[in-house]
């Protein structure tokens, strides 16, 4: 594994990245399991990259989203190749951005099939029908989460820019609590 700098100055200096292969699974895992739209590819990402491999921090996390929300096209798919490139350079962002639409080129190419080939099939549309609840709850409950992580990191950055120079201790321990809170 190498060490590569991957967070703001709130962050460790540096942090492990997988090796190649590693992130190819994990990529791979994160391309199965992202479906219900930006908000729930998203949530799968955080929750994989960040909270259970820990190869980015959530600063590094959020600051890219954000980035990425500013840049016109689908800022899932530019979140996956960012992160791709910021553990692997080009490799990683080109394995990651195709990994990541991989599922859904698949399945769009094995409807068509169905379609082409049978027409209106009422089992497919009974399936696409059940799934509309589960797909709904996955990105209400994505939505929340990062929401709610965001909304914590913005009251603290607004509200120490509403402090005084006067009260430089007490905006000290307020960044504190604020960073504790992350």
């Amino acid at each position: 594994m190498q060490e590569i700098s991957a967070a703001p100055a709130a962050t460790p200096a540096s942090r492990v990245f997988p090796s190649i292969g590693q992130a190819l699974r994990v990529w791979l895992r994160v391309a199965a399991l992202s479906f219900g739209g930006p908000a729930g590819q998203i949530a799968v990402m955080h929750r994989i990259i960040v909270e259970e491999k820990r190869w980015v921090s959530e600063a590094r996390f959020l600051h890219a989203l954000n980035y990425c929300m500013l840049l016109p096209g689908p800022e899932a798919q530019q979140l996956a190749t960012y992160i791709g490139w910021l553990m692997h350079g080009t490799l990683g962002g080109v394995m990651a951005g195709g990994l990541f639409v991989l599922p859904g080129i698949v399945a769009i190419m094995a409807l068509s099939y169905v379609y082409a080939a049978f027409g209106n099939v009422p089992l497919v549309a009974a399936l696409f029908f059940g799934l509309k609840p589960a797909v709904l709850a996955i990105v209400l409950e994505a939505v929340l989460r990062v929401g709610k992580r965001a909304s914590r990191t913005m009251f603290c950055l607004s509200s120490r820019r509403r402090r005084s120079p006067a009260s430089s201790s007490s905006t000290f321990r307020f960044q504190s609590s604020c960073l504790a809170r992350l």
